[in-house]
């Protein structure tokens, strides 16, 4: 069997985005107001109108500044208990000895709450995360870092068709796109070059399995 190094985004690839910003909103409501209870729906009815929320909450309750709002949802731990077969398929793929990588865009902190709230820290060989490693995707340096496992085989799992597939193409990689389904904070744009374009797109996670085993 070749061996393989398999790499994901995280960020609507292992988690939806969508579902760490619920978790936030519920949280800074908690804070901002803990007797309305129905202000976290508010916030998501606000953030899906493309208003301003924390301007919104900062014009409602003064005594909080957006720069304490911004703070809350970057360090806030995300309650992620939906998604405990995430934890369970990546565990099947260390189980068959392949290195597993992980390359997400964002603030250290938030981040690594991200992938902690998940429970899958230790399953990763190496995880890059922009903040700490000092370059963002599509940087080259960001994925050839993966190179030092030296396997025969390199796949990268992702779903932001403006800058996730676009080195590991260059770089020879399998790349492979989860489909958006409906719940994407980036929408998915294929019109673009094919460097650009992954080389195969799934629905969900479990049908890679068909890819790369």
């Amino acid at each position: 069997m070749k061996s393989k190094t398999i790499v994901f985004d995280l960020d609507d690839t292992l988690v939806h985005e969508i579902d760490y910003l619920k978790s936030a909103f519920i949280e800074i409501a908690q804070k901002v107001d803990v007797n309305n209870i129905g202000l976290h729906k508010e916030m998501l009815k606000w953030y899906g109108n493309k208003e301003n929320v924390f301007q919104n909450l900062v014009e409602r309750y003064p005594i909080i500044t957006i720069a304490e709002l911004k703070q809350l949802y970057r360090n806030h731990f995300p309650d992620f208990s939906q998604y405990t077969k995430v934890k369970s398929y990546l565990y099947e793929l260390k189980s068959k000895g392949y290195n597993l990588g992980l390359i997400t865009d964002g603030f250290s902190v938030t981040q690594r709450n991200k992938i902690k709230a998940l429970g899958i820290e230790e399953l990763f060989d190496l995880i890059i995360i922009s903040e700490e490693f000092g370059s963002e995707k599509p940087n080259e340096k960001n994925y050839k870092i993966f190179h030092q496992f030296n396997t025969d085989e390199y796949y990268y799992i992702g779903d932001n068709v403006k800058k996730d597939f676009f080195a590991p193409n260059l770089l020879g990689w399998k790349t492979i796109c989860i489909i958006d389904d409906g719940n994407n904070i980036h929408k998915q744009d294929f019109n673009k070059e094919i460097v650009y374009l992954p080389q195969s797109k799934v629905e969900n996670l479990h049908q890679i399995q068909f890819e790369i085993i």
